[in-house]
């Protein structure tokens, strides 16, 4: 039964990066100013041509395609609840069509920032909500900050070519084998998040250096919302997975670091070096760690690489903590997230214009 549910679900992934790659096609031959900004308005993007930010429209049709084939393809009914699938689909067509609303007219801050917010709300009333303290309010609080700040800090990341694609799908490549590895590999939110690794998959190879097409806000808000959801189930609450092994006490936050090494390091990098100078941490720029690895010749397909490198590794140390947690290798984990995060973080301190 695994094996046919494995091939099953084998198929859909590459019925849906073929389905894929026809729309991303479509949408770079008729999409050509969707996220483009007037040639009056100061550009603040790292590479200076312009072009369409589509990736997101792909990414949700396909996030739709996977939610038609949960009527076909056979799903744990034990996974999640019709009530956290809903969630799921109205909090990612919100954090979408906001994302949408941004690359075309160019949004307030304050009005992304409260239908964030409301992304955060729907999550935790339906049933995804961050459970590290034993008050309710502390919990929700945490969760609509956690939300929150993944979905800026998803498109903060996305500030050169493939950066945030190839973050978002080390991200959703450990979701998808721990579902694997507990047995749920057919459980609807699995099924949903192979549709849009697919669709990322696909996207890369369009958004790789030189890019055809970007991300835009509709990308990075929609995915930034679903890489929040895996944060919560897959790091935070940890816990409540059926593993079989013990975990030791706050190794979640551990693992949570290791899974989103690449987003907190920069926001964070980005956050304290704008205040630190007195500028505002909202306001964008080209100062983040991706832009003085180029600073020091790193070429931009080489950073692509070197993302891509420790993502995996992240991940992979992410991965092994969830059954073999022992002394050296959480030890190791900690070494590494530390080294990662300060030979970066330091890189944009001591490099001088």
């Amino acid at each position: 039964m695994l094996n046919n549910t494995q091939a099953i679900l084998s198929l859909f992934f590459i019925g849906v990066f073929i389905f894929s790659l026809s729309v991303f096609i479509i949408l770079l031959r008729f999409s050509k100013n969707l996220g483009v900004r007037g040639k009056d308005v100061e550009q603040i993007r790292w590479n200076p041509k312009t072009k369409p930010s589509i990736g997101g429209i792909g990414f949700y049709i396909s996030f739709l395609v996977g939610f038609v084939a949960l009527h076909f393809i056979p799903t744990n009914p034990n996974s999640e609840s019709h009530v956290q699938m809903i969630g799921i689909l109205v909090a990612a067509t919100l954090a979408f069509l906001m994302g949408l609303a941004d690359d075309a007219y160019n949004t307030q801050p304050l009005l992304k920032f409260l239908i964030q917010i409301i992304c955060g709300l729907i999550l935790v009333f339906t049933g995804y909500c961050i459970t590290v303290f034993n008050n309710s309010f502390l919990n929700v609080l945490i969760t609509i900050m956690w939300v929150v700040g993944i979905m800026n800090s998803i498109n903060m990341l996305d500030n050169m070519d493939a950066i945030s694609t190839i973050v978002s799908i080390c991200i959703l490549s450990f979701a998808i084998v721990v579902c694997n590895s507990i047995g749920q590999i057919n459980s609807a939110l699995n099924v949903l998040l192979l549709s849009v690794l697919a669709s990322l998959t696909t996207f890369l190879i369009f958004n790789f250096h030189p890019s055809k097409m970007f991300m835009g806000d509709t990308g990075s808000q929609f995915i930034g919302l679903l890489l929040a959801i895996i944060g919560i189930k897959f790091c935070w609450n940890i816990n409540q997975l059926s593993l079989n092994y013990n975990l030791p006490p706050y190794s979640n936050l551990l693992i949570l670091g290791l899974v989103f090494i690449l987003p907190i390091t920069d926001t964070t990098t980005v956050v304290i070096n704008r205040i630190r100078k007195g500028h505002s941490p909202f306001i964008g720029g080209k100062d983040h760690t991706t832009h003085h690895l180029f600073f020091r010749g790193v070429t931009e397909k080489r950073i692509a690489m070197l993302f891509m490198i420790i993502g995996l590794i992240a991940i992979t140390l992410a991965y092994n903590l969830l059954y073999f947690a022992s002394f050296g290798l959480i030890l190791f984990s900690l070494i590494f997230f530390l080294i990662i995060f300060l030979l970066l973080y330091l890189n944009t301190v001591l490099f001088k214009k």
